[in-house]
């Protein structure tokens, strides 16, 4: 088989704001497996969460020994193909481009989405969250009266964790829930960005908002100690996002959380995905999907596997004034994937033209 990469640049249409910064644009990787006339894609999108950042350069460095040597292999080959990725080290986002490609490959050699060859059915696909990011009270409004404008929101998460701390938390979150339709139900995530106080502070606080589901990473990675205490004491569910890449991660938090949030990107594809899926419910967890910067390639691979998910939240291509591709649409306030082979998803130049 042959690999190719190639970089592409995504600009979002609003700035998004965490408690870590700002991003509004994204040089993502387009990682393409050829084999018996059949092509399986993937992308890389660089994220920093809870480790060493993964950059767009890092990334594509990283894949040249695949490229180098991939014509030893065929898309079949998974089992060799993973172990080559593990002994190389190469970094998640690497491993789940590749991963998705060779998913892609199969699931176009068998004619059938994934979700479909996965014995999976759409209609246990639960809406999707749209995300406001840190900001005033005021912009805050303005952006969920954007998302509203052309987006049939269903839920939305809210991302506190403000530097100018839990009081303009307060006020923004007050200002969305005042201005968006009753029916509307949150979720809260605040990228690590509070202390144990804080979190006890602001789960009771949202507790009494009554439409907020669950707060999502209150505590920073390194404060495993402080989660259990927070378990405990929180009238909310706990999510956790940058504590938890891999399967090997969930055990060891399964007594302080009640959810995981898996991304592609992390997780390194949809192999390991479907690894953490298992793992964590027979954990006891429950399960949601996020992600990064990532275009509907990626969102359409994570939706074939969405009728296994509690929450959702894939909405980052939705924020994209670029996105190259089509794939999973929204309809209804539900990614859904379609009924093409593969991931189903088609590029936007290439489509046109056909």
């Amino acid at each position: 088989m042959r690999v190719s990469i190639a970089p592409f640049t995504v600009r979002k249409r609003f700035a998004l704001t965490i408690s870590r910064g700002t991003t509004a644009e994204s040089t993502n990787l387009w990682l393409k497996v050829e084999h018996d006339g059949i092509e399986g894609w993937g992308e890389a999108s660089p994220f920093s969460a809870g480790g060493p950042p993964q950059t767009t350069e890092t990334i594509a460095r990283s894949l040249e020994p695949i490229v180098n040597l991939a014509d030893c292999w065929s898309p079949f080959d998974r089992q060799q193909i993973e172990l080559a990725a593990i002994e190389w080290k190469l970094p998640s986002a690497a491993k789940a481009a590749l991963d998705t490609a060779l998913w892609d490959w199969i699931g176009k050699k068998a004619g059938l989405p994934l979700w479909q060859l996965w014995g999976l059915q759409r209609s246990r696909i639960v809406p999707t969250s749209v995300t406001v990011g840190i900001g005033s009270p005021e912009k805050a409004i303005e952006r969920l009266q954007d998302w509203l404008k052309f987006v049939q929101v269903k839920a939305i998460k809210v991302k506190l964790g403000s530097p100018d701390g839990i009081d303009a938390d307060r006020a923004m979150f007050e200002a969305i829930a005042r201005e968006s339709p009753p029916r509307l139900k949150f979720s809260v995530d605040a990228n690590g960005g509070w202390s144990l106080e804080e979190a006890i502070t602001m789960c009771d606080w949202l507790a009494g908002q009554k439409r907020v589901k669950y707060v999502e990473q209150p505590l920073p990675v390194v404060a495993r100690a402080e989660l259990r205490e927070l378990y405990d004491r929180s009238p909310l569910p706990i999510f956790v996002d940058e504590s938890c890449h891999t399967s090997a991660d969930i055990p060891p938090l399964a007594d302080r959380v009640h959810g995981i949030n898996i991304k592609l990107m992390k997780s390194g594809g949809l192999s390991e995905a479907m690894r953490m899926i298992h793992t964590a419910k027979a954990c006891g967890l429950q399960v949601m999907f996020g992600c990064y910067s990532d275009s509907i390639l990626a969102n359409s691979a994570l939706a074939q596997l969405s009728p296994l998910a509690d929450y959702l939240d894939l909405d980052s291509h939705l924020n994209l004034r670029d996105d190259p591709f089509d794939g999973a649409t929204m309809q209804r306030g539900c990614l859904l994937p379609n009924d093409l082979p593969g991931l189903g998803v088609q590029h936007r130049a290439t489509h046109s033209r056909s």
